[in-house]
């Protein structure tokens, strides 16, 4: 890391991996105006249905394979990916509708989900279906294929677990949307 102005960090980060996956093309798109979504409702519980329950590989570059020795012990991993899809130009939104619905209110960039930030490092947790060498099998990866993935890690609920949770109506909401039949 080196210093750039205002005593802002300049990071690297390198993959370690790609992921291969179904999902060819993003759900959401980030614009000038925001976030939009590209299908209608029925479409997105539809595709969220298939993802829930379609696996992908992760193909972690064989020069890290030795990393994953014992990650096989767990029955879910966090991944660290970056939706390469979003153009830099993106990055800069402040504030969205979550998901691009207009319906939502308007919330600042780090207190949603969306892939448009000024980072855009994302994280799923996932079970782990399979390790072969340096391919891990998951279930339920939202990522886009060919996205590149920044690390991997066992998933602990004794070190992710919290008390006492509260999460925004509106999240809960889309969430309830999306199980719905």
């Amino acid at each position: 890391m080196k210093k750039q102005r205002n005593n802002v960090m300049v990071m690297q980060l390198n993959a370690v991996g790609v992921v291969r996956s179904g999902i060819k093309t993003p759900m959401l798109t980030a614009g000038e105006s925001g976030l939009s979504l590209e299908e209608h409702m029925d479409k997105i519980k539809a595709h969220y249905r298939q993802v829930k329950e379609s696996v992908c590989e992760l193909i972690i570059d064989p020069r890290w394979e030795e990393l994953l020795d014992g990650i096989e012990d767990f029955s879910h991993i966090l991944v660290l990916y970056w939706p390469h899809l979003i153009e830099p130009e993106r990055r800069n939104l402040r504030k969205v509708h979550p998901m691009g619905r207009k319906d939502l209110p308007f919330k600042g960039i780090f207190a949603t989900c969306s892939p448009a930030r000024p980072n855009p490092v994302l994280v799923s947790a996932v079970p782990l279906i399979a390790r072969k060498a340096n391919v891990l099998s998951v279930k339920g990866l939202e990522a886009l294929d060919g996205s590149p993935i920044v690390d991997v890690k066992p998933y602990s609920e004794s070190y992710l677990r919290v008390d006492n949770l509260n999460v925004a109506d509106w999240m809960e909401k889309i969430h309830r949307e999306l199980e719905s039949d």
